[in-house]
């Protein structure tokens, strides 16, 4: 059954097998990517249309055309329109995606074209925020492209770290937008954003299990990077989610 909680819980998925995780555990949508080590990237067709049709969640896909910053140039926009024409037309519930500036502020005319394609559907600005120069003035800005939700750390690695300028950023957006507080939560520290009153939490609940390889020839990288196993493979618990949710809820019902 989703959570029914105020604070919604969003979990980060990469795979089929962690939007069922996530389904089973109460979570109420998923932002879907594809790419787990470059942070996320728009999802397969594929992935999308099973997870539309296996699950109950909503689903909100990334459109991201890579890793790395958010300074997109001309071809690498045109990618991420046709993309979020795309995912709008499958039946995705909301786009994930963020784009800014070389100065770093928000690149708030290309947000607006995004903002037309989506149309009625979610719209929520990823961590590209965290990395601009003026978080509170990117907010404002995204509020008046008509944006719905910010996932954000507090512009530090750890949403943890940056609880303080979360806090100051839920006070700031006196309800006008959604804030979603993600990077490194968990159920041991759900419970200190909830506190602050954050609208959302998001969490990846990442665990691993081994491969089924029995074969595997040294040497060789398909990522070239050699620290990343070949041999593991990434998937979102469904016991811990379910025991964010389980936190929550109990915090909400005394």
């Amino acid at each position: 059954m989703p959570n029914s909680t105020p604070v919604s819980v969003e979990v980060c998925a990469y795979s089929l097998f962690s939007c069922l995780a996530a389904d089973r555990a109460g979570a109420q949508r998923v932002e879907l990517c594809a790419s787990p080590w470059e942070g996320g990237t728009t999802p397969s067709a594929g992935l999308v249309e099973q997870a539309l049709l296996s699950t109950s969640l909503e689903i909100h896909a990334m459109v991201r055309p890579r890793g790395g910053d958010f300074v997109y140039d001309a071809v690498e926009k045109q990618t991420m329109l046709a993309e979020a024409h795309s995912l709008i037309a499958q039946g995705v519930h909301g786009i994930v995606t963020g784009a800014l500036l070389p100065s770093g502020d928000l690149d708030v005319e290309f947000l607006r074209e995004i903002r037309k394609i989506t149309g009625d559907r979610e719209l929520t600005c990823h961590r590209a925020i965290d990395v601009s120069r003026e978080p509170l003035v990117v907010m404002e800005e995204l509020i008046s492209i008509g944006f719905d939700r910010i996932l954000t750390s507090g512009g530090k690695n750890k949403a943890l770290d940056g609880i303080e300028n979360l806090a100051e950023m839920v006070a700031a957006s006196k309800g006008r937008i959604q804030i979603m507080a993600g990077s490194g939560v968990n159920p041991v520290n759900c419970l200190d954003f909830v506190q602050i009153g954050v609208d959302a939490i998001h969490l990846s609940a990442r665990t691993v299990r081994n491969s089924e390889m029995e074969y595997r020839r040294p040497g060789i990288s398909m990522g070239g990077i050699a620290e990343i196993s070949e041999f593991e493979v990434a998937y979102s618990s469904e016991e811990i989610i379910r025991a964010a949710i389980s936190k929550i809820q109990n915090l909400f019902s005394e």
